[in-house]
């Protein structure tokens, strides 16, 4: 084992890794032909990756990596072990989108900038025509949210947050309340969104009020609420969340969140969520499935958004999933078409996902009754509904509006 470099392969996407000496001082001198990863999941959670071969979508089952041959370079001494460690680094996050792309994830989780110097090695060529600019709009949010996040969990790491856990407010039962309000009103449980603006859209509302909006939702009938969290493209904040959360009101709460790694899902529970937002577009298997763990770890429930049929397919196969919203807005162009949710429900997937007992959250497009209707008659047992009800001058009056009676307790 003198000189093994061994890597800890954690599904928290941009702190992939952790370096373990293992022969002191001789960790990279000499370096061996061979260098090993382990990942620190379960068994049963364990990648298989080669950056010579191309990925397929079956089971994660193998229990190590290895890649042989390492790196032609690194046998030149002027070679810091910094430089090495940045290659390997490097090397990692490019395994991490190949396994992404196999599983028809075009989100790219950080721009392109090409490896570190000397790189020499399997993606050498691999790089030639890739584009440096965001293909679309989630793609650069995650693209800045990777760089966010990085910063972030240097002011307040994992540990400093895992102590903040015990002054957390209880985690309240979010799937229960939506449960509780559909059986009692005969409509789609509200999940009503806090949200003051949107890429898409702009400003909503100038008059922004976080609190005053929640406890008017709340008066409205809503069963939980949704906070936008993010600051740069939705003009949110964790301190909204905050600030509902310590206001009094009693509905659940859903930290809406681009989610890119398990770090952000501690905070949000510190902050004082009930829930927590997972994108398929973003988020690989074997991510949704480790942060699925940690939610049901914190207390947290999960709603893993999809918007289209692979989407689907790939979250129906992960076990223990208890919410599915289906966005009816293409996450790359912005369009929104709500029979998206229709095709998404019928056959086989809709008879699986009552076999399974999962709730399914309508999302986007939706204004009037008749969509309420629709989205119901389709499968959906909750609605998660922003912008018709935010822009309206009283909140309260506007979710009557939007189901077609008084949901109010």
């Amino acid at each position: 084992m003198e000189g093994l470099y061994v890597i800890n392969l954690r599904a928290n996407s941009s702190a992939l890794f952790s370096a373990h000496k293992v022969s002191g001082h001789q960790l990279f001198n000499p370096i061996p032909p061979k260098f090993t990863f382990l990942r620190s999941m379960p068994q049963t959670h364990m990648l298989n990756l080669s950056p010579l071969n191309q990925f397929s979508g079956s089971p994660i089952k193998a229990q190590q990596v290895e890649i042989n041959g390492g790196l032609a370079s690194a046998s030149d001494p002027t070679i810091s072990n910094e430089d090495l460690l940045k290659v390997k680094e490097w090397e990692i996050g490019m395994l991490q989108d190949e396994l992404a792309a196999s599983q028809g994830i075009s989100i790219r989780r950080r721009p392109p900038n090409g490896p570190p110097p000397h790189y020499v090695g399997p993606f050498e060529f691999h790089l030639q025509n890739e584009g440096k600019i965001p293909c679309n709009i989630l793609e650069e949010i995650v693209w800045h949210k990777d760089v966010e996040v990085s910063q972030m969990k240097e002011r307040k790491p994992l540990s400093m947050l895992k102590k903040l856990l015990d002054n957390a407010p209880p985690a309240r039962d979010f799937v229960g309340a939506l449960k509780a309000a559909n059986s009692r009103t005969g409509v789609p449980g509200l999940i009503a969104e806090v949200k003051k603006a949107s890429p898409s859209r702009g400003v909503m509302r100038e008059d922004f009020d976080p609190v005053l909006i929640a406890k008017a939702y709340e008066k409205g009938g809503a069963a939980c609420l949704s906070v936008l969290t993010d600051e740069k493209f939705f003009q949110g904040s964790f301190e909204n969340l905050e600030a509902i959360r310590n206001s009094g009101v009693q509905c659940p709460l859903l930290c809406k969140e681009f989610v890119i790694d398990a770090w952000q899902i501690y905070y949000a529970r510190v902050k004082g969520a009930d829930a927590i937002l997972l994108i398929a577009a973003v988020l690989p298997d074997f991510d949704i499935k480790y942060m699925v763990k940690i939610c049901k770890l914190l207390g947290l429930a999960a709603l893993v958004e999809v918007h289209d049929v692979r989407e689907m397919d790939r979250v129906l196969a992960i076990e223990g999933i208890e919410l599915v919203g289906i966005n009816n807005r293409d996450l790359g162009t912005f369009k929104v078409d709500i029979s998206n949710t229709k095709n998404l429900l019928e056959g086989e997937r809709g008879e699986r996902i009552r076999q399974k007992g999962i709730i399914v959250v309508g999302e986007s497009g939706l204004f009037t009754p008749t969509d309420i209707a629709y989205v119901q008659g389709a499968g959906v047992k909750a609605v998660l509904v922003g912008e018709s009800i935010v822009k309206q001058k009283d909140p309260t009056a506007g979710i009557a509006e939007l189901f077609g009676k008084n949901i109010a307790s």
